[in-house]
């Protein structure tokens, strides 16, 4: 069973940022899994790569979701993942 790499970009003094942790947090620690955070203030080339998109969910690499985390498309993706599909 792959374990999907579940990152999510964020910046200080964003309140966007604290929503989209949460809702990280309540989906991965239901299914098990890790993740981690990414801060893009002292990374000039994901910071102005996502400009005006964070916070960003990156699950094996790949942009999954902006501003707003869909909470059921994530368990929906983390659970295909998992299952090896």
């Amino acid at each position: 069973m792959a374990k999907p790499v579940v990152v999510l970009l964020t910046k200080s003094d964003c309140h966007l940022c604290t929503a989209a942790r949460a809702a990280v947090e309540r989906v991965t620690s239901g299914l098990g899994l890790d993740w981690s955070e990414q801060l893009v203030d002292q990374e000039p080339e994901l910071r102005e790569r996502y400009a005006e998109e964070i916070p960003v969910l990156l699950v094996d690499g790949v942009q999954r979701d902006f501003w707003s985390i869909d909470e059921n498309r994530l368990e929906r993706l983390l659970r295909r993942i998992l299952a090896g599909q």
